[in-house]
């Protein structure tokens, strides 16, 4: 859809809304999202399901483009909105709370992440709050109140038996213990950690760096400096993608305990700690800058089939009429050999039908006599003509037909006498014209009727056509019509409902 071609206000907002509200649920980029600023500002006000959607979105947006600030700030506003329904607040607190404590907000947080702890039905959704919680205590260096939330979120954990949840939780209040100077019982929850999680577990690295810092604090030196070394070892095997994250804090530690063991500052450690924190800001520009240049290369893209001269509009729109042609022609193509395949098999059982009756030679109910075979023949010989010709409807056929339809009395431009069609079926099927006119002629109008008699003889749907002068398409409205006017159920064929209901 090209948006510039949306000329009222509210489909213009609506489809910039929809475009942004779906990158955001999808953690997609929002760099070429900058229009949810006009879906916003149409809706704010007064359609509060879509402003505080909108506003979410454009929050959303502002994080993209790096306006952390402008992003919690609106936020913040939204939060702030009275009266607004539980299920609206949710999603905008959640994001709030996540970007909050990515900025490491502390005290101002404590209670967006209460209220969205209060708010959240999911189990899931409700411990990640609590989890949100935790680091914003720690943030505001309420230590205390983080180490309580840690202990009921690692109960809960091990009550509902959520292993992963249980360790992680644990790990935080190892780091919560050791920031609080109690280092013994900061190492009895990393030895658990390693008891029931293995040695070589996913959190490896980060676990053996506590037990680092809890020996640089204690002053055992050696202790520390093994520890760091089997921490840079783990990180290596387990995160090889993102070490750059690993290695800003661990180059910290090494710092220290160089400078403990030489007693003197080294720049190789502090530079390397700054290349590291420049890597990955370098990495993150790279990033927006990627994204932001895909944005630009789609608005180019779309700018340059616009600004396209007439003669390549021209090439395009010829190389696309062509395709389609083909794709048309390949699927008639597709369909008559599937027609065809149909009519064969029509073909092959109404020859077959007739052949079965030639052999039978029934007698015939209006007369109550043995029909002479001879004549039985030649009246089957007789429709057979007429298949064929229908078969094979050119127009010398259709000529030879008439012509011998005519012998009796006169046609009426048509390719067949109705009144000697109708006297064959009444013969060779056992009166089936005479009591189909006498039970249905006031429901079924003329055409019907006909139709009705050359299914009765075995003629398909193009044959049926050529002799009724009709459109197959034609032919099957009609039979839709026969179906309803009879009453036959969709599914039932109507030659075996017509024969039930005209036996009787």
């Amino acid at each position: 859809m090209d948006p510039s071609e949306l000329k009222a206000d509210s489909i213009r907002a609506k489809y910039h809304y929809l475009k942004a509200w779906g990158h955001m649920r999808q953690n997609r980029s929002m760099i070429g999202d900058s229009l949810i600023a006009l879906a916003h500002n149409y809706y704010k006000g007064t359609d509060l399901i879509h402003d505080i959607r909108s506003g979410t979105a454009f929050a959303w947006y502002k994080f993209w483009i790096g306006d952390m600030a402008g992003a919690i700030s609106m936020l913040d506003s939204i939060s702030r909105l009275p009266n607004i329904p539980d299920s609206l607040m949710v999603h905008p607190l959640r994001i709030y709370a996540l970007l909050g404590a990515s900025e490491y907000q502390g005290e101002q947080l404590i209670p967006i992440a209460k209220r969205l702890i209060n708010l959240e039905t999911d189990v899931k959704k409700k411990l990640e709050a609590k989890c949100i919680l935790v680091n914003t205590y720690e943030n505001a260096e309420k230590m205390d109140s983080a180490l309580m939330l840690t202990d009921e979120i690692i109960e809960y954990a091990r009550n509902n038996k959520l292993g992963e949840i249980h360790f992680q939780i644990l790990l935080e209040r190892a780091q919560i213990l050791t920031e609080l100077g109690r280092y013994k019982e900061s190492e009895e929850d990393v030895d658990y950690i390693f008891q029931h999680g293995g040695p070589e577990n996913g959190a490896a690295d980060y676990l053996h760096m506590i037990y680092a810092m809890n020996a640089l604090n204690t002053g055992n030196i050696a202790r520390a400096s093994k520890e760091i070394a089997l921490a840079d070892s783990f990180a290596i095997r387990l995160r090889p993608d993102d070490e750059t994250y690993y290695r800003s804090y661990s180059n910290l530690i090494h710092t220290m305990i160089d400078f403990k063991q030489t007693g003197k500052m080294r720049l190789k450690h502090v530079s390397g700690l700054n290349n590291r924190q420049r890597e990955r800001y370098h990495r993150m520009e790279a990033s927006q800058w990627e994204s932001e240049r895909g944005a630009l290369e789609q608005q180019s893209r779309a700018l340059a089939l616009k600004a396209e001269s007439q003669q390549k509009t021209v090439i395009i729109l010829v190389i696309t009429l062509i395709s389609v042609i083909l794709l048309v022609g390949a699927g008639l193509i597709i369909r008559q050999r599937r027609l065809r395949e149909l009519e064969n098999e029509e073909r092959v059982e109404a020859l077959q039908k007739m052949v079965d009756e030639l052999k039978s030679m029934p007698s015939t109910p209006q007369t109550n006599e043995k029909m002479p075979s001879a004549l039985r023949r030649a009246m089957l010989q007789q429709l057979g003509i007429i298949k064929m010709v229908a078969e094979t409807p050119t127009e010398q056929n259709r000529e030879m037909l008439r012509k011998i339809s005519s012998i009796d009395s006169d046609t009426n431009g048509e390719l067949v006498n109705w009144e000697n069609i109708f006297e064959l079926i009444n013969h060779l099927y056992s009166g089936f014209y005479n009591k189909l006119h006498s039970r249905y002629g006031e429901t079924l109008s003329p055409k019907e009727e006909q139709i009705i008699v050359l299914m009765m003889a075995g003629f398909s749907t193009k044959e049926i056509s050529v002799i009724t002068a009709q459109t197959t398409s034609t032919i099957y409205v009609r039979k839709s019509s026969i179906r309803k006017k009879l009453g036959v159920p969709e599914k039932e064929d109507i030659m075996i409902f017509l024969s039930e209901k005209l036996s009787h």
